[in-house]
């Protein structure tokens, strides 16, 4: 190749990117909804959700966005720093104020690479936080809750982490629970999961935008209306910088050197696709 060949590859690769940015936002999404990030450590949400949650904040769609981040990351002792990270980095990914961010500090979700947190501890939670009048609902009436939609991990997790996998897990035992006594009514809150790649897929950054498009075109079961699926975001360059501002200045103690491998060519801080899972 000449060198007129090799400097037309960024070009190229920038103008695939801007395309695909643009493609994405053709694709169906979520408007009007109360929505919780369900996470299981501060960074969770700038590493693997910053597309999401930069597109699904958009003013002009009326969302209304929380997390609810299940532990402090306090694996090195740095659970309180991690506590104030996140919350500078869901602000910087568009929430609407600090209300909006809850951290849970408790000693039933550990951050750990080895812990598999318990499904019904996650679900009491969840139903605390989310349907605390369930118990007092009559069987005949259809069930509350105060929000719309739970996004969180697919049953791989994204990087096959027990506390990410667990949430899924709980996720599911938390709606199985909220309809246990409403048969016939139809679930007041859509799960949607992020899907997992395979390793190659995962580091090639915007390059993997193209085929993650064809595949939700020609494959899968979709659905428009309401709570569609699948769910595509794509960001351009202004929102990859946000994510990664997110991650450098707000997740500060967390920047070793494979984050800021995973921050350049990670497909998580440009590329989210979601499908929303059936709960019963």
């Amino acid at each position: 190749m000449n060198w007129v060949t090799w400097a037309s590859v960024p070009i190229l690769i920038f103008g695939l990117w801007i395309y695909t940015a643009q493609l994405s936002k053709s694709f169906p999404t979520l408007k009007g909804k109360r929505i919780c990030l369900l996470i299981a450590h501060p960074d969770d949400e700038a590493m693997f959700f910053a597309p999401t949650l930069l597109a699904l904040g958009r003013p002009e769609l009326g969302n209304h966005i929380k997390i609810l981040c299940l532990s402090s990351g306090n694996a090195d002792g740095l659970g309180e720093t991690r506590k104030k990270e996140l919350v500078q980095s869901g602000l910087q990914l568009g929430l609407r104020s600090t209300d909006d961010i809850l951290v849970i500090d408790d000693p039933n979700f550990p951050d750990s690479m080895t812990t598999t947190w318990h499904p019904r501890l996650i679900s009491n939670l969840l139903t605390s936080t989310f349907a605390p009048r369930m118990s007092s609902v009559s069987a005949k009436d259809p069930p509350l809750a105060t929000i719309d939609v739970l996004l969180t991990f697919d049953r791989s997790g994204i990087s096959s982490h027990p506390n990410h996998i667990s949430l899924h897990a709980g996720a599911h035992t938390f709606l199985r629970a909220l309809m246990h006594r409403h048969a016939g009514w139809e679930c007041p809150i859509k799960l949607y999961t992020l899907t997992s790649t395979n390793i190659a897929r995962k580091y090639l950054s915007v390059l993997d935008a193209p085929a993650t498009i064809v595949g939700m075109m020609i494959g899968g079961k979709k659905e428009l209306g309401e709570f569609p699926t699948p769910l595509m975001y794509v960001s351009g360059p202004t929102q990859y910088r946000r994510a990664q501002r997110a991650m450098t200045q707000a997740h500060e103690s967390q920047m070793r050197w494979f984050r800021w491998g995973w921050i350049g060519v990670g497909r998580y801080m440009v590329v989210n696709d979601l499908v929303r899972e059936k709960t019963i």
